[in-house]
């Protein structure tokens, strides 16, 4: 697929441009609207796919009190009663999707209690679909959506199949809140960021935890700050690793994806990811 369609798709998804105006574009590119809607579902996500099983695995969604309503989140661990190490993983801008569902189940099956949080649940409404989902997101506070991440560690702590070893991994949006976290959080052993806006500079000093840092060549509006980032990791003495995938797009994690979705990048990525919380998620 021709990389300005790529490009197009993730200023849909991230500006958002109105899908009657990313249609109208996509049109354009493909020289007809029958050619765009031909190639639409190849963009968009098919959530049939995000299936990775769980009859070995104990799941549930629960609420817990965020800084400015009640969280919903959804939980999953092996089905063994035990304290394990935790991991938050933090959704895109389209809210707690079948995607991140599946991610936090790939997470349990490595071993860890895995808990993904749903930004859009204080919301009065819940969105119909993945458009309202990015228009909804424009109805939340930055600082209200840390303070809600950060809430769940307050919630983890009073679960017994937790044992207060925490690191979080966050996609794209999420992958902002992961950097957040590493800043806010003194607590937080391990953030993984998947293609995610960085901290502010003059935050870096903050950061305990060990960072992984995720980033996709072909991603120029992300990368534009990784090296600064990069630079004052270093300046700072901080722990981290930090990844770029050669000839891939933002989003070349998720499988649900087809056009952005890399399979050997993404497989890589998550078993650096994995092994990355079992070096640094220890008492």
């Amino acid at each position: 697929m021709k990389q300005e369609i790529i490009e197009l798709y993730d200023e849909y998804t991230h500006k958002p441009l109105s899908r009657s105006e990313f249609l109208k574009k996509l049109s354009t590119l493909t020289g007809s609207m029958t050619a765009a809607l031909t190639i639409l579902p190849a963009l968009e996500s098919n959530y049939a796919i995000a299936q990775t099983a769980d009859n070995e695995l104990f799941t549930e969604y629960i609420t817990y009190p965020g800084g400015n309503g009640s969280m919903k989140a959804y939980v999953a661990r092996p089905k063994l009663e035990k304290a394990y190490q935790t991991v938050v993983v933090i959704h895109e801008n389209r809210g707690l999707t079948p995607h991140i569902e599946d991610v936090a189940r790939r997470a349990a099956q490595a071993g860890f209690l895995a808990i993904a949080p749903n930004a859009l649940s204080v919301l009065p409404t819940t969105p119909a679909n993945e458009d309202e989902a990015r228009t909804a997101f424009s109805q939340l506070k930055a600082e209200d959506n840390l303070v809600n991440f950060v809430k769940v560690f307050d919630y983890l702590a009073t679960r017994k199949d937790s044992n207060g070893q925490f690191g979080c991994v966050g996609f794209c949006w999420g992958g902002a809140m992961a950097n957040s976290l590493a800043v806010k959080m003194p607590n937080l052993k391990a953030a993984v960021a998947f293609y995610g806006r960085q901290p502010a500079m003059t935050d870096v000093p903050q950061i305990k935890s060990a960072v992984q840092l995720h980033y996709a060549s072909l991603d120029e509006r992300i990368n534009a700050g990784a090296k600064e980032y990069e630079e004052a990791l270093k300046a700072n003495a901080k722990t981290y690793e930090m990844y770029m995938y050669e000839g891939v797009n933002h989003a070349f994690h998720n499988d649900t994806s087809a056009a952005r979705y890399n399979e050997t990048a993404a497989k890589l990525a998550w078993q650096r990811t994995i092994d990355f919380f079992k070096k640094y998620l220890v008492a």
